[in-house]
Order: structure tokens, then sequence, then C-alpha cells
């Protein structure tokens, strides 16, 4: 099971789980160290996550955190639990109060729910107000689970997961902002598009009546793009269908097919005496019968595309079809299956056309 998978299971089974769930204790037994287990640390080994790890501050001693995930003897990432029913606040926190005092460039404040990580982007050493990198772990999308993936034993490297926290940081900031400008279109907001599409002047009674339009107008942008998604998939999905139907289909015909056809004694030995004239040229297991209901093939390399001859034996007359360097047909007339030594030149000049061709592509760059 990927990680991927371990983090969707994880979260489908925290939904059934909380009502078990009474205290803060079962909430980081049940939730939490099943998560950091998750992210591959041997949560049995206190070389790796420590846990009530002490971070002292001036005359408070022995506070504690939770668990630290440590590397090289020192915490790379402090955790702080709550109880899953507790929202999460910073400022009451002692991830706040203790992250300057330890070297730990991460923090994590989660109540097994909801998961809050933290930097000091805005100031050194001191832990941001806000997270730059927060997911609900019943809800949690793919993108996110690729961001959370940075925080994996294997892949856990700071300066990598530092320079992606800005980014995270402002990108979750800016998606917030639009959200609640969604919801309810401030003037300033309304003011942008009005300088856009309005040639008027932005009076107080304008913008108030251009809110409604800006936020209809949003919805049913929002509503377009999402209908043609929609569409989009269903035709992707109704076109493998069709596809897959397709083939099904051929593949039901070519069965059939390969069952009404029976192989000749005589196609059996024409084709026997054509590899034994190509064999001059080529290595004999290059040289493939195929057999259909109208003639009986002969290819090299199995290729449908690189046709030696046709053998058509299956009227009261039978022919040798060959094929030129532009595979034009040239239909012959065969009285006795010897006949086909007749044909030798004209055979290995088909093979060797294919072979120069195949050469003359090897050295193209």
């Amino acid at each position: 099971m990927d990680f991927k998978d371990q983090i969707r299971q994880l979260g489908d089974r925290v939904a059934k789980m909380l009502p078990q769930i009474q205290t803060e204790e079962a909430t980081k037994t049940s939730l939490t160290l099943p998560f950091i287990q998750i992210l591959g640390y041997d949560i049995f080994n206190p070389a790796e996550v420590n846990p009530e790890f002490v971070a002292d501050l001036g005359i408070k001693k022995g506070e504690k955190v939770d668990y630290a995930i440590m590397r090289n003897g020192e915490p790379i990432l402090l955790i702080e639990c709550k109880h899953h029913k507790e929202k999460l606040d910073p400022h009451n926190s002692q991830l706040f109060r203790y992250y300057h005092t330890t070297k730990a460039k991460f923090s994590l404040l989660t109540n097994g729910i909801h998961y809050r990580f933290y930097t000091d982007l805005v100031e050194a050493n001191k832990m941001d107000e806000k997270p730059f990198f927060e997911f609900n772990l019943t809800e949690i999308k793919d993108a996110e689970i690729d961001e959370l993936k940075k925080f994996h034993k294997s892949y856990f490297d700071v300066e990598s997961i530092f320079t992606s926290a800005s980014e995270l940081k402002y990108s979750s900031e800016i998606k917030a902002v639009l959200s609640q400008e969604f919801k309810e279109p401030t003037d300033s907001f309304v003011k942008f598009f009005l300088n856009n599409v309005y040639d008027g002047r932005a009076t107080e009674k304008v913008v108030l009546q251009f809110k409604e339009i800006v936020k209809k107008s949003i919805n049913q942008l929002i509503s377009d793009m999402i209908n043609d998604r929609l569409k989009s998939a269903l035709s992707k999905e109704a076109e493998t269908e069709n596809q897959r139907a397709a083939e099904e289909a051929a593949a039901k015909i070519a069965a059939e097919d390969a069952k009404s056809i029976e192989t000749t004694e005589d196609e059996k030995e024409g084709f026997l005496i054509v590899k034994s004239i190509l064999r001059k040229r080529v290595d004999s297991k290059r040289i493939v019968g195929r057999d259909t209901k109208s003639y009986y093939g002969i290819l090299l390399d199995d290729n449908n595309r690189k046709p030696l001859c046709r053998l058509m034996f299956n009227g009261s007359k039978k022919y040798l079809v060959l094929f030129d360097e532009a595979k034009n047909e040239s239909k012959h007339e065969l009285n006795a299956l010897d006949q086909l030594f007749e044909f030798n030149d004209m055979l290995l000049k088909s093979v060797e056309f294919y072979e120069r061709e195949s050469v003359k592509s090897e050295g193209v760059v």
C-alpha cells in the first residue's frame, strides 16, 4: 500500500473511531501516532519520535511538547496534540511559546482530524501565527497528500519544505480571500470590475447595485466551469467505453474468424518453400506466416507493414501475390507449388528493401 492509500485509509477510519475516543490521550494513541507512523517514523524509538519532549523557556522549566520528530539527536518537527473536539488555537499552544527554544524549523498542531503546519516565514525563530499548510484528514485532497509527503522520513528536507512553505501559505490565504469575496464581495472587489466594464462614475449606489451582479456572475462562471469539466469527463468516459466496446467486438470477430480458418496442406508447403528461399537473406525465425479467410500472408518480423507475399490458394486456381517497393501488388498464377522457386529473385528483393529501410532509419539521429 503506497503513502496516498495509507493516508486515505486513516482518514476513513477516523470518523468510525471518534465515538470511542473520549480523552486527549486516546486521541494521541488512536489518531496522532498512526499518522506519525505513516510518515515513516518509528513511534517506539525515542531517537526518532521523542514523546513529552522538554522545551524549557527562561525560568519555566520542564515544559513539554507532546512529540518531537528527531534526526541526528535534534528535533526537526515539534508536534502538539489536542483532544479531537478541541479547536486549534496557536496562541494557546505550547508550540507558539516554545518554538524558538529548539532547533526545529517546523511545528505541527493537530487534534487528530485537522492538521496545521507552521514555520517562521514572517520573523526568524518566531512561529508564524498562521499555518503555511493545513488540511482535514477526513477530506484530504490529492494535492495536499503530495505536500504532506514532503514530511515523510524518506523525503524530509528542511530547505525544500521551507522554500515551498511561502508559496503554500500565500496560496492558501489567497484562496481564503477569494472564497470570502465570492460569498460576499467587498466594495474594493466590486470596483475592480466596475473599472473594467462600467463607463460611469462608481458611486455608492452603483457599487451596491453591482455587488449582486458580481456575485451572480461569479456563481454562474463557477457553475459553467464545473459543467464543462463534467461534460469533458463524461465525454472521455463515453469515448473510452466506446473504444473498449469496439475492441471487444473486434476481438470477438477475430476469434470467430480464427475458428473458421483452416490452413491447408498446400498453404503449409507453400510457406515452407518461400521460407527456404528467404532464409538465404534473413534468419528464418523472422519469416512468419499468418492465415486469413482469403489468403495466407507471409510477413517479415510478423509485421503487417512488411508483407513479403501472399498465397491465394483457396479458389480453383492458385496465385502468388508479390509486392514492390511502393507496396503495389502483382498477381501470378501458379500451376504447381514448385513454380514458387521461379520467383526467387523477386522474393529476395522484397526482403532487401525492408532491410535497407531499417538501416536508413537507424542512421537517422
